[in-house]
């Protein structure tokens, strides 16, 4: 037995050896040349040529920092980062959203992106996305993508109803929303709306703030609780009535995702459906021939047409040796000209300040000019830096709005369990 272990042994020093020789520790190649592995999540064919077309543009100008293409999954981002963090094999640049970073940042896995941005990129972004990547004054993401939500709606039949059509200069305020999607109604199988709330909390959350509305509030010693005011009660209260007193919205799309719905929207079963400005695209490929479509701003409160997003970011890991190279090619991959094509490419906004001039973003077509004109009005989603918000989501606010929305619960019994329910949640994860 001894003897055996001790052969076992000299092979497997034999083998490390080798594996030394002929390696350099996995950050780079034989011949000295820095490798990254960059893990996109980009989807759309659109989005996926663009990210690998600015991979290949780096490459031919920078032979001495190789960036290697990674295909990454929305579906499973977070489980795949954690084991891939644990186990010390996290790619170098990090594609995510900025809604997920915060365990990560506070885990100690993402690097301080800080000191090392340049000053050209700090500046082109705006302070409001750069807060949705900050956590305890470090940042930890470059945020460069962002989705306002809008109204998806049946250009004729709004037309034909005679209702105003709202535009960012002079929107509907959630009263005359509620009032519209009646008048849009016939009480006979045609909704004024369709609300595809699956994930109902990133929307009532985030729809919430043109009220006023915030959930999540900070305390004098930092810590965050939750308190359901008056303001917090608008936007649900609006689509629980537009269901359950109504009848101007649809009940049996409240557990539909928003592609989902698309059938019966292109069908005339619905004149307006809330959705991510992204849905465009799906929308411009699969509507009928002749099917009039158009972008209407989401309906507006007390603070106009502010509303939360959690944009798209790019983090460097802590453990990458390459940190410095690895911000050079996020400074390279948003320029604004590539920020715009990766827009462009997944149908969404930039949050750089010079992307947002581009004319291509400003066009009549597809509606681009509407959701540019929504830029200015965007805000960090009210539970970006929460510590315990994917619990309270997963079991506390999204059963109990799916009950309140669907009219199995009244409003009083939804504020207790967000508040009572959610503050016990936080208040395991802030001791």
């Amino acid at each position: 037995m001894t003897v055996r272990v001790r052969a076992l042994g000299a092979v497997a020093a034999a083998l490390v050896l080798l594996l030394a020789g002929c390696s350099d520790g996995g950050d780079g190649e034989s011949d000295g040349r820095i490798t990254l592995r960059f893990q996109s999540l980009a989807w759309q064919q659109e989005s996926v040529e663009a990210n690998k077309e600015l991979v290949k543009e780096w490459n031919a100008t920078h032979p001495d920092v190789k960036v290697e293409y990674v295909q990454g999954s929305w579906t499973s981002i977070h489980d795949q980062l954690l084991t891939s963090f644990e186990g010390g094999e996290a790619p170098d640049i990090i594609h995510d959203a900025s809604d997920d970073l915060a365990d990560f940042a506070y885990g100690g896995y993402l690097a301080d992106l800080g000191d090392l941005l340049p000053e050209r990129l700090k500046s082109d972004i705006p302070k409001a996305s750069w807060d949705t990547a900050t956590f305890g004054g470090k940042v930890y993401g470059v945020p460069f993508l962002q989705e306002p939500r809008v109204l998806i709606a049946n250009a004729k039949w709004l037309k034909e109803s005679g209702v105003r059509i709202p535009t960012p200069q002079k929107p509907w305020t959630w009263p005359e929303f509620r009032s519209v999607s009646k008048e849009l109604g016939d009480g006979d199988g045609k909704f004024g709306v369709a609300w595809p709330l699956k994930d109902p909390v990133s929307a009532t959350l985030n729809l919430s703030l043109s009220t006023g509305g915030q959930l999540f509030h900070r305390r004098p010693d930092g810590k965050a609780e939750i308190r359901f005011e008056a303001a917090d009660e608008v936007m649900p209260r609006t689509v629980h009535d537009q269901v359950n007193v109504d009848g101007s919205a649809s009940g049996s799309t409240l557990g539909m995702g928003g592609s989902d719905t698309l059938p019966g929207f292109f069908g005339g079963k619905y004149a307006m459906v809330p959705l991510g400005f992204s849905y465009r695209q799906q929308i411009s490929q699969q509507a009928p021939k002749g099917f009039d479509w158009q972008v209407l701003p989401a309906p507006a409160g007390a603070d106009g047409l502010a509303q939360g997003v959690s944009p798209q970011t790019l983090s460097v890991a802590e453990d990458s040796p390459h940190k410095k190279e690895a911000v050079q090619f996020i400074d390279f991959f948003l320029r604004p000209a590539n920020m715009v094509r990766l827009a462009r490419g997944d149908w969404m906004l930039p949050t750089g300040k010079e992307a947002l001039k581009d004319p291509a973003l400003r066009t009549k077509k597809d509606d681009w000019a509407t959701g540019t004109a929504l830029a200015g009005h965007l805000r960090p989603a009210p539970a970006q830096s929460v510590r315990g918000y994917p619990e309270w989501k997963d079991k506390i606010a999204t059963p109990a709005l799916q009950e309140y929305y669907s009219g199995a619960i009244g409003l009083d019994e939804l504020r207790r369990r967000l508040v009572k329910d959610g503050n016990l949640v936080l208040k395991r994860y802030q001791r």
